[in-house]
């Protein structure tokens, strides 16, 4: 296999497109606190924050683990398509959600306060992700 063949890293354009995105995020749901775009080998594509968050690239790594044991253990349980996982805390949420691509698979995490409304969240990241995968399969046809 030719050596550009293995490189996973996102393109520079894909992680433009999905900062604007992720900033969009904060500015729509009020309650959403960080937002990091990250690969499925635990590194760190791109973030927005209206908070301070220390460790930010230990947090992708941590993340990406937890989606991928996530997704080991509902297809043990002979369950399909798990894209996405919601942590509730006491003073908080976090959402972990994959976004498939043979060539560039990320995972969006999303930091909230316990106030957010999920419904609203939800919607917005579905809408985030669909966003981001249109354009890694326009990416993967060019």
């Amino acid at each position: 296999m030719l050596a550009h063949q293995l490189n996973r890293q996102a393109p520079a354009s894909l992680v433009e497109y999905a900062h604007t995105h992720l900033d969009a995020l904060l500015r729509e749901v009020t309650e959403v606190e960080f937002t990091m775009l990250c690969s499925t080998d635990g590194f760190e594509l791109s973030s927005a924050s209206k908070k301070h968050i220390e460790n930010s690239g230990k947090l992708a790594a941590v993340s990406s683990s937890i989606l991928a044991m996530v997704q080991a253990f509902m297809g043990e349980i002979n369950l399909d398509g798990c894209q996405s996982l919601t942590l509730d805390a006491n003073n908080g949420k976090v959402v972990l959600t994959a976004i498939p691509d043979d060539k560039y698979p990320m995972v969006l995490v999303v930091l909230t306060s316990k106030h957010v409304l999920l419904g609203q969240l939800l919607y917005s990241i579905k809408k985030i992700t669909e966003e981001i995968s249109k354009k890694t399969e326009r990416m993967n046809h060019c």
